[in-house]
């Protein structure tokens, strides 16, 4: 492992802060460090590597390649066959039984940029996956992109309202509402029942600087509740008009099993190939699952996936 100055022990305890707490102060925080940090990139060595050299990388001593030396990253495969990139903020958050033959140290931007130059090939970026893992899907990377661009040019990075809005409603989508429901269960569903629209704005008043608006209405958001079973419930949410470009989470699908007090929390993604259903548990993990049918079919998808559920 290469002999580096690195120092991401407050960069970690903000990656505990975020996972105790998945607050936007707290998100925040933890993509300031990042931006100014250098991580930990697990690779393989380059083919035809002199032996002194790789004496050296096992001994964990710092090697100079040649500038012509192509590093390949160690990927992670979900099970939905996407590839993930694994960074790591130090040499302890890396578990003896999973180092690679080699690591390397980059500037996080840096990581930032191999993501954009291969987006068919990584899907997100995930940080100590093996300790206190935290997700950086790629939403969050294609913004972190723009500002690494945008620094080269100008001093600071100003996001347009709709980009802001965009981010925005994807974590009130995809972190904020599940995890007041996941907290609240029955409750909770009862109120985002009863209140729909008017409460899920009081979630992106929670992001947005005081004074500033959203540009949504409570009557943008549509909901529905089925009692399927006397033990299943399901309710639907579908988001404003707008929300189902690239990127964005669209349609949520929330399910109550009565027998076991459980909620199950599924988005409906438009992605760069296609609409697919994803779900987001309740550690704040979130994973695709498999494509979205068509819109009549969804319901039936979603009972199935939960009914798969123990």
């Amino acid at each position: 492992m290469a002999e580096q100055k690195i120092d991401n022990k407050a960069l970690e305890e903000a990656i505990a802060a975020f996972r105790s707490d998945k607050e936007r102060d707290s998100y925040v925080k933890v993509m300031e460090l990042l931006e100014k940090s250098i991580v930990l990139v697990p690779a393989m060595p380059p083919k035809d590597i002199a032996p002194e050299l790789m004496e050296q990388l096992k001994a964990g001593k710092p090697v100079q390649f040649p500038k012509e030396t192509k590093i390949v990253p160690c990927l992670l495969r979900k099970e939905t066959g996407e590839q993930a990139l694994p960074i790591f903020t130090s040499p302890e958050q890396i578990p003896e039984d999973k180092k690679s033959p080699m690591v390397m140290a980059m500037p996080f931007m840096g990581v930032v940029s191999m993501t954009a130059a291969n987006q068919d090939k990584v899907e997100e970026v995930v940080v100590n996956p093996f300790t206190g893992m935290m997700v950086l899907n790629r939403s969050v990377l294609e913004i972190a992109e723009k500002r690494r661009k945008a620094a080269g040019q100008v001093k600071t990075v100003q996001l347009t309202k709709e980009q802001f809005r965009d981010l925005a409603h994807n974590r009130v989508s995809l972190s904020l509402l599940p995890k007041y429901l996941f907290e609240n269960g029955e409750e909770g569903l009862k109120k985002l029942q009863r209140e729909e629209g008017a409460f899920l704005l009081q979630f992106y008043e929670q992001i947005y600087p005081k004074g500033d608006r959203c540009g949504y209405k409570a009557e943008d958001f549509s909901l529905m509740t089925l009692n399927l079973t006397d033990t299943v419930q399901l309710t639907r949410l579908d988001m404003p008009d707008g929300t189902d470009k690239k990127g964005m989470c669209y349609r949520v699908y929330a399910v109550f099993k009565r027998d076991t007090g459980e909620v199950l929390y599924y988005a409906l993604e438009n992605t760069k190939d296609g609409n697919f259903i994803a779900r987001v548990m309740p550690d704040g993990k979130h994973e695709i699952v498999e494509p979205a049918p068509d819109n009549g079919a969804e319901i039936e998808a979603v009972m199935s996936l939960s009914a798969k559920e123990k």
